[in-house]
């Protein structure tokens, strides 16, 4: 008792009652061991006492792992989700320990169970880190550095292959496996789908030709790896102080959180968005004083004006600052001449002007401890002894900003003025963009206590429900959701991965995460307010350029799907329109009042939408293929009728009536429906497929498809009158029928149109005659090809073309237009089926569908066996493999029952022309 007394004298008392492990040492008499995990994945086990802190912790590991430079590795503790620093100071480890055990039990868990882990990580550098001083501080920190790229804590994009820490990482690793597979597992998913898989490995195997080999290859790499994350993510390297601002320049805020590393001192709120930033050669002066109001108080002294923060740790801001000032001050070799000097005529002595820099020369010339020190002017390119009392040395290891060496120039007031103007202009910019805030107080819920941030600070502030925030929602947004407890309402932790402000191992794709975040809202109305206000949540105060950049996209998005609700509407618009400096904030206000103007889409993005907009394109593209053979980039994000209109226009057809898109996949070619939108057809049809091919697969598969444009209803169409139509449609989808036979044609009709078709191949050049016999498949029906002998149709095909003599090749298409739309079969779609309904009929049988109605064919004599008009048909029917038909009335009407594959077709067509009848049957009535 008497050491654990004179301990907690040493160490200072406990905030937070024992913990578990605590009382079991207590029952069992046992000395207590914690488990301390490594960056390169040792776990290294220590005794601790309860009076136990976080700098003696430090200080053993060190000693364990011969760390030699020490500074800025500190001990952090998890639990959860969470992750939080304990420092290298005087935190005890037991009341972090009793903290999450308190947590657990909260949480309706055992303390004993509690998932508490405790890390030993590079915490902050100093400005004069150097990765040569201790090789097992830069390979922890190399570990550290990998680790956190691998798991999204970093991240790392679009940097040269020389310094990207990614592809050293892989260079590593290569030295002693050097397998593909160990490549791409030290990469992040997100930069391996950046980067092709063979510039990866190019780049990587040209790394391990290098003229370094073994042990030199991994310290240059290393310490390559640590300086580039250094220089990189400094404020990642930071240690966060919570203050208040007792005095000083007007900010934003009055609470806010400083943040110090090696580059400087930033002043953040509690959503990371930066409200002042300094860097040291602009701190003149720091030191802690006490105020009876506010207790302990920091005094910082700036170029940019004083401020007294109060601070609960602001010893260890002071202590850490001069520290950072000290060094720098003794290590730099820039100061500014703070009065003038002029002694022309003794060049032992350095003249300069107040104001200038001057560039400290150290050497054994002058001492500083006599008052003297050599030195440069940086402008005349003299050197000479300058007095210390007439410079100020800057804090800084590289040459001053303009910015600073104004400020320094100029007079206390002077900075004063120009200081609070510049600060006054930043604030105005910064609370501009409008929020939720005001929404928020009427239909968010109320914000709930959240435990874990109370784990990390008891300070913290409160919970915004309208602003940023990286923890994920456990419940939706508006109250009026709060009753219903659905699993597709927890759509944040998507969003937040999407934004990349969620770590995640599994690789998922944009896609599937879109699916998450938009496919309950497209389903149920209730839910899309929520997928708004999550989405304007994580946008507001939020500082991170790639997470808004991933934001933008989703809100771009969110706007073509559904609009929000007439209470939301008006916040959402303020929301943009304060926001249309960015790019994509105009887009998003002209697809949202688009959305208003039309109905919501009922599925969620094509992955060509995500794709486009992945690319920053607004306008998306997609490939539309034409009958003969011809294909457009065309724009189609919109409905289909309103594509069909749009490629008619282009196309410059006489009218877009009868046309229609269809989608082909390996199994069926459909027809969308002109009502829906494109890419919610689209995606209908590839999702469908692709459950089939899963399900005789087994494991997920991509379906290719292709777009297709063509005329579906043939009515009003006179060869001639479009030619663009004919040449683009009616002849390429006329002529596959003629040639397998589908009309009943005679000899001289067949001679006659195949000497049209010859003329459109060869034109005017009567020398491919020779070519005819070869060319029978491509010129005559294949029922007639045996009516005579190869010679016989040559000769008579020969003599048609004579007599055609002048005709050009447009002229030809239209006249084989003119004289098949004389058959009553033209324009029909044909169907072998095979009938089981009329005994007289044979087996399989020929359906034709047409403007006429629907006419069974004998497939061998082309005899009509029925013709049944739209008027007559009672019903239809189909499924995967039939297709049945009732003529007259139900009760006592005929039925039809085929057997096909193509059911799906013939049900769609027929639906097609009944509905263009009664459409019309409308307008005649409405016009009467």
């Amino acid at each position: 008792c008497a050491e654990r007394l004179r301990r907690t004298v040493a160490n200072g008392v406990r905030g937070e009652p024992p913990s578990w492990l605590e009382l079991q040492a207590t029952k069992t008499k046992k000395a207590m061991a914690i488990s301390v995990t490594l960056m390169d994945g040792r776990t290294i086990s220590l005794p601790v006492d309860s009076a136990s802190t976080s700098k003696e912790i430090c200080q053993v590991l060190s000693q364990k792992v011969k760390l030699q430079d020490t500074f800025g590795f500190s001990l952090y503790m998890a639990v959860y989700d969470k992750v939080w620093s304990l420092g290298n100071g005087h935190e005890h480890v037991m009341d972090a320990i009793s903290q999450c055990e308190q947590e657990v039990r909260r949480k309706g868990g055992l303390e004993q169970h509690a998932p508490w882990r405790l890390y030993f990580r590079k915490e902050i550098f100093t400005p004069w880190h150097d990765c040569g001083q201790d090789s097992v501080s830069t390979d922890l920190i190399y570990r550290q550095v990998v680790r956190g790229l691998k798991f999204g804590e970093y991240k790392c994009e679009k940097v040269s292959w020389r310094v990207s820490p990614v592809l050293a990482s892989v260079w590593v690793s290569c030295i002693t496996v050097c397998e593909e597979l160990l490549i791409f597992d030290c990469v992040n998913s997100k930069l391996l789908e950046a980067k092709s898989e063979v510039r990866l490995m190019s780049a990587t195997a040209h790394c391990l030709t290098t003229s370094m080999t073994g042990v030199e290859m991994t310290k240059e790499v290393e310490s390559e790896v640590v300086e580039y994350a250094r220089q990189k993510w400094p404020v990642f390297f930071s240690r966060f102080f919570e203050v208040m601002r007792v005095s000083g320049p007007s900010l934003p805020k009055n609470k806010f959180i400083v943040a110090i590393n090696w580059t400087g001192i930033t002043f953040l709120d509690e959503r990371e968005r930066k409200l002042l930033e300094l860097c040291y050669p602009m701190v003149t002066g720091v030191n802690t004083m006490r105020y009876y109001s506010f207790g302990q108080s920091v005094c910082l002294l700036t170029l940019k004006g004083d401020f007294i923060l109060n601070a609960v740790m602001a010893g260890s801001i002071v202590d850490l600052v001069a520290l950072f000032l000290a060094g720098l001050t003794e290590r730099s070799q820039y100061a500014v001449a703070m009065q003038e000097v002029n002694r022309q005529d003794d060049p032992t002595f350095l003249s300069f002007k107040k104001g200038e820099l001057i560039l400290l020369i150290k050497d054994n010339d002058f001492s500083p401890n006599h008052g003297w020190v050599k030195g440069q002017n940086e402008r005349t390119g003299q050197k000479g002894a300058i007095p210390m009392d007439g410079i100020l040395i800057l804090p800084t290891l590289t040459k001053p900003t303009n910015e600073v060496l104004s400020l320094i120039s100029l007079s206390p007031d002077q900075r004063k003025t120009m200081v609070n103007n510049t600060l006054r202009g930043s604030a105005m910019e910064k609370v501009a963009p409008a929020t939720l805030k005001e929404f928020s107080i009427e239909y968010f819920r109320p914000a709930t206590k959240d435990v874990n941030r109370q784990v990390i600070s008891k300070n913290a502030a409160p919970e915004r429900l309208w602003a940023n925030s990286r923890e994920p929602l456990r419940q939706p947004l508006l109250k009026r959701l709060l009753v219903a407890t659905h699993p597709l309402l927890l759509c944040c932790v998507p969003i937040l991965k999407y934004m990349g402000d969620y770590p995640t191992r599994q690789i998922q794709s944009p896609v599937e995460l879109t699916d998450k975040i938009f496919g309950p809202a497209t389903q149920s109305e209730e839910l899309r307010d929520e997928i708004y206000s999550q989405i304007m949540k994580q946008m507001t105060c939020n500082n991170n350029r790639y997470s808004m950049e991933q934001a933008w996209q989703l809100f771009w998005l969110c706007c073509g799907l559904f609009p929000p609700s007439n209470s939301l509407l008006k916040h959402t618009q303020r929301f943009l329109e304060s926001r249309r400096r960015e790019p994509l904030a105009s887009d998003c206000l002209h697809r949202l009042q688009a959305v208003l103007r039309m109905e919501p889409r009922k599925l969620p993005p094509h992955q060509v939408e995500v794709d486009a907009i992945q690319q920053n394109s607004t306008q998306i593209f997609h490939k539309i293929h034409f009958p003969n053979n011809m294909e457009e980039v065309i724009a189609t994000n919109t409905k289909i009728r309103d594509l069909v209109r749009t490629i008619a226009t282009k196309l410059q057809l006489v009218s877009e009536d009868g046309f229609s898109i269809f989608v082909k996949t390996p199994d069926k070619v459909l027809s969308l429906n002109e009502v829906d939108y494109f890419f919610d057809s689209l995606r209908q049809i590839t999702d469908w497929s692709q459950k089939i091919k899963m399900a005789k697969d087994g494991g997920p598969v991509n379906v290719p498809y292709t777009v297709f444009f063509m005329r579906k209803l043939w009515f009003n169409v006179a060869p001639g009158r479009d030619p663009e139509a004919d040449r683009v449609f009616h002849f390429p989808q006329e002529l596959p029928k003629y040639l397998r036979g589908y009309h009943r044609c005679s000899r001289e009709d067949a001679v006659h149109l195949a000497a049209l078709l010859f003329r459109m191949k060869v034109d005017d050049d009567k020398s491919q005659f020779v070519m005819i016999t070869k060319m029978l498949k491509e010129l005559v029906p294949n029922d007639q090809l045996k009516v005579m002998s190869a010679d016989d149709w040559k000769k008579s095909i020969a003599a048609a073309y004579n007599k055609q003599a002048g005709m050009t090749v447009e002229e030809a298409m239209t006249a084989f237009l003119k004289v098949v739309c004389k058959w009553p079969t033209f324009g029909c779609a044909f169907f072998e089926v095979k009938q089981t309904s009329e005994p007289n009929f044979p087996d399989i049988v020929r359906i034709a569908i047409s403007k006429q109605g629907v006419t069974i064919i004998h497939p061998k004599t082309k005899d009509v066996l029925a013709m049944h008009p739209f008027n007559k048909i009672a019903s239809w029917c189909s499924g995967s493999t039939y297709f049945h038909m009732t003529m007259g009335n139900l009760v006592k009407g005929n039925k039809i029952l085929c057997e096909t594959s193509l059911g799906y077709k013939m049900d769609d067509l027929l639906t097609s022309y009944v509905n263009m009848y009664l459409n019309e049957t409308k307008t005649h009535r409405a016009r009467n």
